[in-house]
């Protein structure tokens, strides 16, 4: 098991975000919740060391040779500020943006992930990823993914003209029902949720101290067996949650400018 060790600076805290879906569900709505992710990021950059960008960033997002989406000027400026402060940043490509490539370790300097990553920060062990396609079930968006990741089929796709492909593009993840779904909204239990399935299942053979993932939208933090911890960090469309690690792991909300512990 490969894993990436940090060593925290005195004072210094690593915080993570996820699905923030920016685009959605219009251009003009969304520049409201890109601005308060901003007010976000100048609110942290003093004390971060790491910054976790946990999946979804964009609620659509693809690459061609020499063109990238229109948009998220702001958004991508303020990161791009945050690692020229050099603060580590960190990118798991989501089920949305997981036609992400170069763009952001090129013109940023982010490490980007298209897999879950093992991580250990002040003595404590972590597994990270977006979330989508681990654990049981799910079985039609697997094979849709799978879809999607084939080379053939990203071939084809990149032949379209930016303007048809971001069209058809955002019209199919705006429908999809993980920008606003009720069901997202719900806890279905332990033994129904596939990524607290996927950790219990994980801690029969590892060591792990937190397990945190995007994707489900529900802010949650559940106590697992050997005191381990499964979270998801919410959104940043009904909840604005966010997590921070310094010692301990603390899943937080930002209101209004302000900070103020979750729930």
């Amino acid at each position: 098991m490969l894993k990436t060790i940090i060593n925290l600076e005195p004072g210094k805290k690593v915080y993570f975000a996820s699905d923030q879906h920016f685009g959605a569900p219009t251009p003009k709505e969304s520049k409201v919740r890109e601005e308060k992710f901003i007010r976000w990021m100048d609110d942290i950059k003093e004390d971060a060391q790491v910054l976790f960008l946990m999946g979804d960033l964009f609620d659509f997002w693809h690459e061609w040779k020499h063109v990238i989406p229109k948009g998220y000027v702001r958004v991508l400026g303020k990161i791009a500020e945050l690692k020229d402060r050099g603060i580590h940043i960190y990118f798991f490509v989501g089920n949305h943006d997981l036609w992400m490539k170069d763009y952001l370790e090129e013109e940023i300097g982010c490490t980007v992930f298209y897999r879950k990553q093992y991580f250990e920060m002040g003595g404590k062990q972590f597994l990270l990823a977006h979330g989508d396609g681990l654990g049981p079930g799910d079985k039609g968006y697997k094979r849709m993914k799978k879809l999607f990741t084939n080379p053939v089929a990203q071939w084809f796709f990149k032949w379209l003209h930016p303007d048809i492909a971001m069209k058809i593009a955002l019209y199919l993840s705006q429908k999809n029902k993980m920008i606003s779904g009720d069901e997202d909204k719900a806890f279905l239990g332990e033994d129904k949720e596939f990524l607290i399935i996927y950790s219990k299942e994980k801690l029969k053979t590892q060591k792990i101290d937190y397990f945190i993932y995007g994707h489900r939208h529900l802010p949650m933090v559940l106590e697992l067996e050997q005191k381990a911890e499964y979270i998801n960090l919410g959104d940043w469309i009904s909840y604005f949650t966010y997590g921070v690690f310094e010692k301990e792991f603390e899943l937080k909300t930002f209101a209004d400018g302000t900070k103020k512990n979750y729930p």
